[in-house]
């Protein structure tokens, strides 16, 4: 039985995960070239990462792992009921055919092993650091094991990308902006729980 403060969480968890689908990660040049003006690059990432992260060091492994197989179910059933798009690229039952599909299936234990980690040991940036690490390289594990499946069960289309080209695309090409996000979430979490005295 889930305790209010984790179905809290999860709910939160839900939320920063749809929002965070929507919100692309931008980053602006360092203080030493504002002479010349600021400048503003995309990492090439969204938030969705970051926030499966963030409720893992935020509220534990129980709750982010709900908040994402709740982000998960909506996903799947309002596209198909209501045409209400969940996912960058629609949703649906046919969604299952996407190549990205088992990075998405992969934020279950990503978030939980996140959380797990995160409350392992007392509060420590380097712990949450470890912690959003070992989520990530879970939620990318889940999708590299995905997709040769996909492909070998042929659930993709004819207009998908080879196989090597989808590894690039959704295990590769994210890494350096999702490293990026992982700092941003540790030292941002790190802050939050300080404050929140857990």
């Amino acid at each position: 039985m889930f305790a209010t403060a984790e179905l809290l969480w999860a709910l939160i968890g839900l939320i920063l995960t749809i929002g965070g689908t929507w919100l692309e990660v931008f980053v602006i040049n360092g203080p030493w070239a504002w002479t010349s003006g600021v400048e503003v690059f995309s990492l090439g990432v969204s938030f969705q990462v970051g926030a499966v992260l963030l409720i893992g060091c935020l509220g534990g492994q129980n709750a982010a792992a709900l908040s994402q197989i709740a982000y998960l179910g909506l996903g799947l059933l309002l596209f198909q009921t209501f045409d209400l798009q969940v996912f960058t690229q629609g949703g649906g039952l046919s969604y299952l055919r996407e190549p990205s599909f088992g990075y998405l299936l992969g934020f279950i234990p990503a978030a939980w092993v996140c959380g797990y980690l995160a409350f392992w040991e007392t509060l420590k940036l380097e712990t949450l650091a470890l912690s959003c690490l070992g989520g990530l390289l879970t939620m990318h594990g889940v999708g590299l094991v995905y997709l040769p499946l996909a492909y070998v069960l042929q659930w993709t289309g004819a207009n998908a990308p080879s196989l090597a080209e989808a590894v690039f695309t959704y295990s590769i090409a994210p890494i350096p902006g999702q490293l990026v996000l992982v700092c941003a979430v540790s030292v941002m979490a790190y802050g939050m729980r300080q404050l929140m005295f857990y």
